[in-house]
C-alpha cells in the first residue's frame, strides 16, 4: 500500500467532494502531471471533454477488446482528432481469432467474467500500471453497485488515486453538459443503448428500463471487473 497516495485520496475526497468536474480534473493535473490518465467508454465524450479542458494534452485510455460496435470505434475516432488529447488504443493480449482459438468461440457467452478479465481487465491494469491516478466516468445513478462512489479515491488493488469527477451527476446533468458543449455522442444512445459496451453483450433497452439493464442481459453479471 502507497501511504501517501492513501492520504492523498483521502484527504483530496474531503476538500472536492462538492467540487465541479472541473475543479477536480484541474486538481489531478496539477497534482499529478503526467502520471494521470483518462479512461473512456465513449459512449459520449464528455469526459475527454471535460478533461481535455482542465489538462490538455492528457492521455486518454480506450479498451480496444475487438468487439465493440463500429459506432463506438467512430466516436472514439472522432472525439481524438476533435480534442486536444492524447488517444491510447489499448488491446487485450490476443486477437479474437488467438482467443477463440484456445478458449474457443463466444467466450463471452460460456464465460463472460473471463473474457472481460482478458479483453478488458488486463489490459487496463497493464496500461494503468504506468500511472499514478486514475479518471473514469463513473455516475452513482448509473447502478447500485455505483451508488456510494466517492469523487476521490484509493484504488488499493492497483495502489492508485481513482478520480470519480462527475460521479455526483444525474442523466439530466450529463445531458445538459453535452448539449451546452456540443459534444460528441454515439449514435447508439439514440437507438435504445443508453450504456454501451461490446457488441456481442450489449442490447436495446425498452424506454423506462434500467439503463444497465441491456448489459450481459440474462447472466445476472452487472459489472465487468473494471471498478470491483
Amino acid at each position: 500500500m502507497s501511504t501517501d497516495l492513501k492520504t492523498i485520496a483521502e484527504e483530496a475526497n474531503e476538500r472536492l467532494a462538492d467540487a465541479s468536474p472541473q475543479e477536480v480534473l484541474a486538481w489531478a493535473r496539477e497534482t499529478f502531471g503526467d502520471d494521470l490518465v483518462v479512461t473512456a467508454s465513449m459512449a459520449d465524450g464528455a469526459l475527454p471533454h471535460l478533461a481535455a479542458e482542465a489538462a490538455p494534452g492528457v492521455d486518454v485510455l480506450f479498451l480496444d477488446t475487438g468487439y465493440h460496435f463500429v459506432e463506438t470505434i467512430g466516436t472514439r475516432d472522432a472525439v481524438a482528432s476533435m480534442l486536444p488529447i492524447n488517444l491510447i488504443n489499448a488491446t487485450p493480449k490476443q486477437t479474437v481469432a488467438e482467443q477463440d482459438a484456445e478458449y474457443g468461440e463466444k467466450l463471452y457467452e460460456r464465460q463472460p467474467d473471463k473474457c472481460c478479465a482478458l479483453r478488458k481487465v488486463e489490459p487496463l491494469n497493464r496500461h494503468l500500471s504506468h500511472y499514478k491516478a486514475w479518471v473514469t466516468g463513473i455516475r452513482r445513478e448509473e447502478a447500485p453497485t455505483r451508488a456510494n462512489t466517492p469523487v476521490v479515491e484509493y484504488d488499493e488493488k492497483r495502489d492508485m488515486v481513482k478520480l470519480n469527477p462527475i460521479a455526483p451527476w444525474t442523466q439530466e446533468d450529463l445531458d445538459s453538459y453535452i448539449t451546452d458543449n456540443g459534444v460528441l455522442v454515439n449514435l447508439l444512445q439514440y437507438d435504445g443503448y443508453p450504456s454501451i459496451g461490446c457488441e456481442p453483450c450489449t442490447q436495446r433497452v425498452a424506454p423506462g428500463e434500467d439503463p444497465r439493464s441491456g448489459r450481459w442481459s440474462g447472466t445476472g453479471k452487472v459489472e465487468c471487473g473494471l471498478h470491483t
